[in-house]
C-alpha cells in the first residue's frame, strides 16, 4: 500500500484548514457579513458526508477508483474520466496558486519582483508532483504537527482580541445570500476527490471511515473557529482585509514590545501551505498518468506545472476577473466532480465478473 490511514487523516486535518486561511474568510465576509459561518458550515457538512461515503466505500473494495471505473465502463471510459479528473485538479490549483503568489509577495517580499519570488514555488511543485503517494503521506506526517503548533500559537494571540458580539445577531442575512456564499465558494471544497484518488492505495481497517471523517471534521472546526475570530476582530471591515491568517494576530499586545513575532509563525505555516498547494497538482499528474498510460512522472509534472505557470504569468493582471469567473460558475464544475462523482462511485461494479 502507498499511503497509511493515519497520513490521510493528517491531510484531512491540516490541508483542509490551511487552504482556507487566506482569501476565503474575506470572500465569505463580503458575501454574508456576520453570518459567514453558515455557508462554510453548509459546504463542510456536504463535503464531510461525501468523504464518509467514499471512505466507507473503501471498506467494500480494495480496488482503486480507476479500476472501479474500468470494471464498469471499460478501459477507454476510465481513461476519459481520469482525463477530466486531471483537468479538474489543475483547475482547482489555479486560484490557490494566484493567492499564494500574492500572499508571499505582499507579506514577505514586497520589494522583490513578483515572478522572482514565486518561481521557487514552481520548482517545488515540479519536484513534489513527480513523486508517488508515499511522498504525500510522509509530507503529511511532517505537516500536521507543524500546522497544529503554528495555528495554536496564532489562535492564542488572536482569541483575546476578538469581539464576539460582532457575530451577533445571527441569521439576519437573507437565506439567498447565505446560499450564494456557499455556492460561490464551493470550488474550494474538493476533498472528496482526494479520497477517490486515495482509494485502493491504503489498507482499510474497521473504523477507518469514521477516523477519516472525524479528521476532516477537526479541520473544518479549525476553519470555523478561525472565521469567527477573524470577523470578531475586524467586524464589518472584514471584507476589506485579505490574507486573513496574516492579520488576526497583529493586535496582540506583546507585538508592540517585541515586534511581529507572528511573522515567524507565518513563515513556518507557509511550508504547510505549499504542501497543501502541491497536492492538487500531484493528483493531476497521477490522473494524467492513468489517462495517457505514460509512466514518466517527471515529464508529466513538468507539463502540468508548465501549463499552470503560463496561466499565472500571462494572467497575472487578471486575477480579479478569474476570481469572478470562479465565484460565478465553478460551483457547477465542483458539483459534478466533487459531489456527483463521489456519490455515484457507489454505483460502480466492485466485483470482477468471475467473482461470486
Amino acid at each position: 500500500m502507498k499511503i497509511k490511514v493515519r497520513q490521510i487523516c493528517f491531510i484531512m486535518i491540516a490541508y483542509t484548514a490551511v487552504t482556507k486561511l487566506l482569501i476565503y474568510p474575506t470572500a465569505l465576509a463580503e458575501l454574508c457579513g456576520r453570518d459567514l459561518l453558515f455557508p462554510a458550515l453548509i459546504n463542510f457538512l456536504i463535503e464531510g458526508l461525501l468523504i464518509w461515503a467514499v471512505s466507507f466505500l473503501c471498506s467494500r473494495t480494495d480496488k482503486t477508483f480507476f479500476e472501479l471505473i474500468e470494471g464498469t465502463l471499460g478501459n477507454i471510459g476510465a481513461r476519459i474520466v481520469y482525463g477530466f479528473m486531471a483537468a479538474f485538479f489543475m483547475l482547482s490549483a489555479i486560484i490557490p496558486l494566484f493567492e499564494q503568489k500574492q500572499y508571499v509577495h505582499t507579506i514577505f517580499y514586497d520589494t522583490v519582483p513578483t515572478i522572482l519570488v514565486f518561481l521557487p514555488v514552481f520548482i517545488f511543485t515540479v519536484y513534489a508532483a513527480s513523486k508517488k503517494f508515499e511522498n504525500i503521506g510522509r509530507c503529511a506526517d511532517i505537516c500536521l504537527p507543524v500546522f497544529l503548533a503554528v495555528t495554536a500559537f496564532l489562535f492564542l494571540m488572536a482569541f483575546g482580541e476578538a469581539q464576539w458580539d460582532n457575530l451577533m445577531p445571527i441569521l439576519q442575512t437573507p437565506a439567498t445570500s447565505v446560499l450564494r456564499g456557499a455556492s460561490s465558494t464551493a470550488f474550494r471544497f474538493m476533498q472528496p476527490c482526494w479520497m477517490l484518488m486515495f482509494m485502493g492505495h491504503f489498507k482499510y481497517r474497521n473504523g477507518d471511515a469514521a477516523k477519516i471523517t472525524l479528521s476532516y471534521a477537526a479541520g473544518a472546526a479549525i476553519v470555523l473557529l478561525f472565521l469567527a475570530m477573524f470577523y470578531g476582530i475586524y467586524g464589518e471591515i472584514s471584507a476589506s482585509r485579505t490574507f486573513a491568517v496574516s492579520r488576526i494576530s497583529i493586535f496582540f499586545p506583546a507585538i508592540e514590545t517585541i515586534g511581529r513575532i507572528d511573522l515567524i509563525m507565518l513563515y513556518v505555516l507557509e511550508v504547510v501551505m505549499l504542501f497543501a498547494l502541491a497536492i492538487n497538482i500531484q493528483f493531476a499528474v497521477h490522473a494524467l498518468m492513468r489517462c495517457t498510460g505514460y509512466g514518466n512522472r517527471k515529464v508529466l509534472s513538468l507539463a502540468v506545472n508548465g501549463a499552470l505557470l503560463l496561466v499565472v504569468v500571462f494572467c497575472a493582471h487578471y486575477f480579479h476577473a478569474i476570481q469572478i469567473v470562479f465565484y460565478r460558475w465553478l460551483w457547477i464544475v465542483t458539483v459534478v466532480f466533487a459531489v456527483l462523482v463521489p456519490a455515484l462511485s457507489w454505483l460502480l461494479k466492485r466485483r470482477n465478473a468471475d467473482e461470486k
